[in-house]
């Protein structure tokens, strides 16, 4: 799976002008589930991004998790992130099934609030408008296949 991670101090999502989910400060979550990907990637990578130390602590140093910080998940179904990019026009087969990748979109929002974080999310499939303000910024890349 692979997810692109982005602190904010605030964020939300839209479909059809509606908000369907929002934060205050915390952290907006792109995930993708690639092809083969099981629960166990999936397990994995919650883990990795509720305990990434990259909230400030006292002293202004990135060395706090999400859990420490009190802060929010706002996860975002986002298969764009499998992009095979040799060409001009974007691939997107090393992407999991539409089913696939739901199941683990879902099971990855449940393990991320199983470890008690407060999770919000936009809808899989729906075309979104999402909104945030990077807070640092900070932006980072995560791949289970790299761990």
């Amino acid at each position: 799976m692979r997810a692109l991670v982005q602190r904010t101090s605030g964020a939300s999502v839209t479909v059809d002008d509606n908000v369907v989910g929002q934060i205050g400060p915390g952290l907006v979550i792109f995930v993708c589930a690639m092809r083969d990907d099981t629960e166990a990637e999936s397990a994995w990578l919650a883990s990795k991004v509720v305990k990434l130390r990259i909230f400030r602590d006292e002293e202004g140093r990135m060395n706090r998790s999400l859990l420490e910080a009190g802060g929010s998940a706002l996860i975002v179904s986002q298969f764009t992130l499998a992009a095979e990019t040799r060409g001009n026009r974007p691939g997107f087969s090393s992407a999991a099934t539409p089913a696939d990748g739901e199941r683990l979109y879902e099971h990855f929002k449940a393990q991320v609030q199983e470890q008690g974080v407060s999770v919000n999310s936009g809808i899989f499939g729906a075309e979104m408008k999402v909104s945030l303000v990077n807070d640092g910024p900070v932006t980072i890349w995560l791949d289970t296949a790299r761990r």
